[in-house]
């Protein structure tokens, strides 16, 4: 009898786990198409990268007489071509001074802004300053092409790095102290109360608090930043005209008019340009992700 109980008892759990497995094998197939579209998706967003880099290593002669072929070996001369000759080297470390200087200006000052803004005593004072700030997301960089212009040129900036540094960081405050602002309302009091007791001031809360807090949105920000800053052509094409001042993507279009039938090296400047962004994207994609999940769950 006790045994057949215990047979009894058992038998129902046994059908438990056999029901789970059908039910993780029905949500397996529901989400096959899913899964299928998004492969799909990588395929044809992956395969002009690789045919690029394929390239890259190729002749002329190998480009144009197999296109689709695989390059019968790993040559680097294109890539020192490009490196040496059309002078990307020069365009990308001006990129990088002029795109890691106006990231750096932004955040510093970004996050100043949006502390202050969320821990303003006057509600009214503080809404109306934030709505002034976020009002620049909505003027398009065309209508003040010709004010801007007049105004590095007054400074006396024009024809130089730092004025893409200015313009640069101009334009990406407002969409940065919009997403480090709705993470500073999100950090807990406690942690204030408890810097207050411990004896920090402002400044001391600001730096010690709440920017670690604020870390992932930093860094999400700061990548999104970089990205707009080294692939921007209009501001660096209309401030900058010395060749030897000139960032990767207005250097990229001079090299792309002398080099427009070497394809071999365009493929190779190409892949020069776009590494340092997959670089970066590479490295910090989990803090990228952590940043955008947490804003989506403190809103």
């Amino acid at each position: 009898m006790k045994r057949a109980a215990f047979l009894n008892v058992s038998r129902p759990g046994s059908g438990t786990p056999r029901g789970g497995f059908r039910l993780a094998d029905r949500l397996r197939r529901s989400q096959f198409p899913l899964h299928l579209l998004l492969c799909a998706y990588v395929a044809v967003t992956l395969f002009p990268l690789g045919w690029l880099l394929l390239s890259s290593f190729k002749t002329n002669r190998e480009i144009t007489v197999d296109t689709w072929a695989l390059p019968k070996r790993l040559d680097f001369a294109n890539y020192r071509a490009a490196w040496e000759t059309a002078h990307i080297g020069r365009y990308a470390l001006n990129s990088l001074v002029v795109t890691l200087s106006a990231c750096l200006l932004t955040l510093v000052l970004a996050s100043a802004t949006a502390f202050a803004l969320s821990r303003m005593r006057y509600r009214g004072l503080s809404t109306r300053l934030y709505a002034f700030v976020l009002a620049g997301l909505i003027v398009p960089p065309s209508a003040v092409f010709i004010p801007l212009y007049r105004l590095v040129t007054d400074l006396g900036l024009i024809d130089t790095l730092p004025s893409l540094i200015l313009v640069y960081c101009t334009y990406a405050l407002p969409i940065t102290v919009f997403i480090l602002h709705a993470f500073m309302r999100s950090v807990p009091p406690e942690l204030e109360e408890a810097g207050v007791a411990d004896g920090l001031g402002a400044a001391g809360l600001f730096a010690r608090v709440v920017l670690p807090v604020t870390a992932p949105a930093l860094v999400t920000v700061f990548i999104l930043a970089f990205i707009g800053n080294w692939n921007e052509y209009i501001f660096a094409q209309l401030f900058v005209t010395t060749e030897s001042l000139r960032t990767l993507p207005t250097g990229m279009a001079t090299f792309n008019d002398g080099y427009r039938t070497n394809f071999s090296s365009l493929s190779a400047a190409f892949i020069i340009s776009i590494a340092p962004v997959l670089a970066v994207y590479l490295f910090l994609q989990r803090q990228i992700i952590d940043g955008m999940t947490a804003g989506s769950v403190k809103g």
